[in-house]
């Protein structure tokens, strides 16, 4: 023990500026990974991992183990070659997220006007109100700046225009595109009975949310993995629910819902041509308060 503590005492005093520096980037580096990790299942495997190689760790060091320190470090190599097979779903997650943030649509022919939005959203409001009431199951999906074309082929491509009856029909129970999720693109539905990626979020497993179904889970997935915004409309309870950035928002009425959307729905390209304004800043933050309260 003694040994321990002075060689802890050499290492402080051996540090210097580009030592500190080189810790934080590797303090950094783990904080990323676990930011990403963040809410996933695989978090519990982690912090289990965590445990085991601490655990080793001390054995090795204060307890003399000649054969137990050879097995370790024996099996570390073959341990460390199994990490990216174990977490390959975050990791791939992760990197579709550092790919996506340098993706900026520049075209200006497909940016929809501020008219042609806002009548999209009174449509989905509408027919969100609509199918609550009735507690039909609905699932709707508005493209933002990534591209759902890889979503839109699994469904049946339609290409009308948004209105509440449309999206009415297209959800009635027991009719051939009820099951399955609505892509709205540049103010027309692209597609219905499109085929969604479930949500690998541990958010779900431990809170109330659990309860809910599939069309959750699907809302939740495609906002992992992409920018665009799921509206949710519970079979079983009616409630309506908004899923954006892997995070969702529950018990919404219409004027809520309309809020969120007119908030968030705007396409990189708008964003980009109308720059960071402190207005807009303050108007998102103060449409989440009001959802939160």
């Amino acid at each position: 023990m003694t040994d321990f503590f002075n060689d802890l005492l050499l290492l402080f005093q051996r540090l210097n500026w580009m030592s500190v520096i080189d810790i934080l980037l590797v303090t950094g580096i783990f904080f990323l990974i676990m930011m990403l990790l963040k809410d996933t299942q695989a978090v519990v495997l982690m912090r289990g991992m965590v445990l085991v190689g601490i655990l080793l760790s001390l054995m090795t060091t204060f307890v003399d183990l000649p054969a137990f320190s050879w097995l370790i470090r024996s099996a570390l190599p073959a341990l460390l070659l199994s990490i990216p097979v174990v977490f390959a779903p975050e990791l791939r997650r992760a990197l579709e997220k550092v790919g996506r943030a340098g993706v900026v649509n520049f075209s200006l022919e497909h940016i929809p006007s501020s008219q042609d939005m806002q009548t999209t959203i009174r449509a989905v409001v509408t027919a969100c109100g609509r199918l609550s009431q009735k507690q039909h199951g609905a699932l709707i999906i508005l493209q933002r700046g990534n591209s759902l074309e890889e979503y839109i082929k699994t469904g049946v491509r339609m290409g009308s225009m948004v209105t509440p009856e449309v999206l009415l029909q297209i959800f009635y129970p027991n009719t051939p595109l009820h099951d399955g999720a609505v892509i709205i693109t540049e103010n027309r539905i692209s597609s219905a009975a499109s085929v969604m990626p479930l949500s690998a979020s541990g958010i779900l497993n431990r809170s109330p949310d659990r309860q809910m179904g599939l069309r959750h889970r699907a809302a939740l997935g495609i906002s992992e993995v992409s920018d665009a915004i799921a509206v949710v409309v519970s079979e079983e309870t009616g409630s309506i629910s908004v899923a954006h950035g892997g995070r969702m928002i529950r018990r919404l009425d219409g004027e809520r819902l309309e809020n969120i959307l007119l908030a968030f729905y705007r396409s990189p390209a708008q964003e980009k041509s109308s720059g960071f304004t402190w207005k807009a800043f303050f108007e998102r933050l103060a449409a989440f308060l009001k959802v939160e309260n």
